[in-house]
């Protein structure tokens, strides 16, 4: 059996906890959960989530930070997707696990 390397493991849990702290805000998951499903333009999140403008901006912005978006323009429009492996794979997961009861989605961001 590999001895653990305690020093690797801390420097995970930490980067692990990092992304649980910004996902403890459910302005910043439920924002996360529709860019999952693909990139949004920032119209279409406000239009399809519940998120006021100001708001929006400022979760974006965190979002944008922490590493967990990226952003594309085109034209007057930006575009927002998973900019991260590591965060798609959390956001599959957790969406597994609490949007899904006997694989129909219940907790769909599609209006």
């Amino acid at each position: 059996m590999d001895k653990i390397d305690f020093g690797q493991m801390y420097e995970a849990a930490g980067r692990a906890t990092q992304l649980l702290k910004v996902l403890s805000n459910i302005d910043r998951l439920i924002l996360l959960c529709k860019i999952a499903e693909g990139e949004c333009s920032v119209s279409e999140l406000e239009n399809s989530l519940d998120i006021k403008q100001p708001t929006l901006s400022q979760q974006l912005g965190v979002l944008r930070e922490e590493g967990l978006v990226k952003t594309r323009r085109d034209g007057k429009f930006i575009y927002y997707s998973i900019s991260s492996n590591e965060s798609l794979a959390v956001m599959q997961t957790l969406q597994e696990q609490f949007c899904k009861t006997n694989h129909n989605p219940v907790c769909s961001t599609t209006n």
